[in-house]
């Protein structure tokens, strides 16, 4: 009895150091991740198994608590990254390789989050029917001469809540709340399935622009079956009145629970390295954060923009109002 005591013992006590695995909730679709996370597996030896997780991710991992089997979770969207540090199921690291790879303003001051790629919420127009220059702003949009002009996806989705959530940043909450209002006034259609949908609509002559992330229009442009759809379109990288272009970010933090924190520690600090953020870019069409590493050759086409500098946790502190008047002008219905 006392031998096989000292055997589970021993094995308990190794397991941990044989451990060579990390556990991802995400946010972002396996997908986008798998090529990633396949290259960090071949140069590391470290497997990798990702849950995808489209809600609840803080009650989640609150619920699960110290048995959580998730180390890191993998978000789309600066909301989300608060709400699972304010709910406390996230863990500070300190990295000198993190802190080097990552701006500042793409991290958070207390190291519980850490941005890794960065995207542009921009106006997709038809080529066809929208002049150069006939939008400029964020605030065009409510311009009534866009009646029946616009497609959108949801005003509950996480995109557009913190696209409102800067808007009442920069104009506060009654000017924000007229600002939806005139942009619901001006759909052609109910609101819609994702940002590529949106793209196809166009297409499709059922509008004339939409809002979407510059990401799903890079992506449609290497994809035979949606090339031709999204050739249809070409990006405006509008700004708000009295300030740049719309970003957000994906980012990564580590879980309070993390049963394999090291192997982790060596995922975060490999997804900034200079062969991360380059697959960032031309598999995804992201905007690395990593100062250096060069954009892809798409969209770097675009050209150049000034991106908003309003803080995004400032941004995010807006989503609960935000959300509030989505849901009070009833943007779906």
């Amino acid at each position: 009895m006392n031998l096989r005591l000292s055997a589970l013992a021993l094995l308990s006590t190794a397991l941990p150091a044989l451990a060579q695995e990390v556990n991802i909730y995400s946010h972002r679709q396996p997908e986008l991740i798998q090529p990633l996370l396949d290259a960090f597996t071949a140069e590391t030896g470290i497997k990798t198994n990702v849950a995808f997780v489209d809600k609840g991710m803080a009650e989640r991992l609150q619920a699960e608590g110290d048995r959580s089997p998730a180390d890191l979770v993998l978000t789309v969207d600066i909301a989300r990254l608060t709400q699972v540090v304010e709910a406390g199921v996230i863990q500070p690291v300190q990295s000198d390789v993190l802190e080097a790879n990552i701006p500042e303003t793409l991290r958070d001051a207390g190291d519980q989050w850490f941005g890794l790629t960065a995207r542009a919420r921009i106006v997709y127009a038809s080529k066809e029917r929208v002049a150069d220059g006939e939008v400029t702003t964020y605030e065009d949009l409510a311009d009534p001469k866009w009646k029946g002009r616009i497609c959108a996806r949801s005003g509950l989705n996480d995109y557009n809540i913190a696209l409102l959530s800067a808007i009442i940043a920069h104009h506060g909450e009654e000017e924000a709340k007229a600002w939806a209002e005139g942009v619901k006034a001006n759909l052609a259609r109910k609101p819609d399935g994702g940002d590529r949908d949106q793209i196809k609509a166009i297409a499709a002559g059922e509008c004339d622009i939409s809002i979407g992330n510059t990401y799903y229009l890079g992506q449609m442009l290497n994809n035979p079956e949606e090339v031709e759809a999204a050739g249809t379109v070409r990006p405006v990288f509008p700004v708000f009145t009295d300030g740049g272009t719309h970003l957000n970010i994906s980012g990564v933090a580590m879980t309070k629970s993390a049963p394999n924190k090291e192997s982790a520690l060596k995922l975060m600090e490999w997804l900034s390295s200079d062969a991360a953020q380059k697959i960032y870019a031309e598999t995804n069409h992201e905007y690395p954060v990593k100062p250096g590493v060069e954009r892809s050759a798409l969209v770097a086409g675009w050209g150049e923009f000034t991106a908003d500098a309003l803080a995004l946790t400032e941004v995010a502190g807006h989503r609960a109002a935000a959300l509030k008047i989505m849901e009070e002008i009833n943007f779906d219905g």
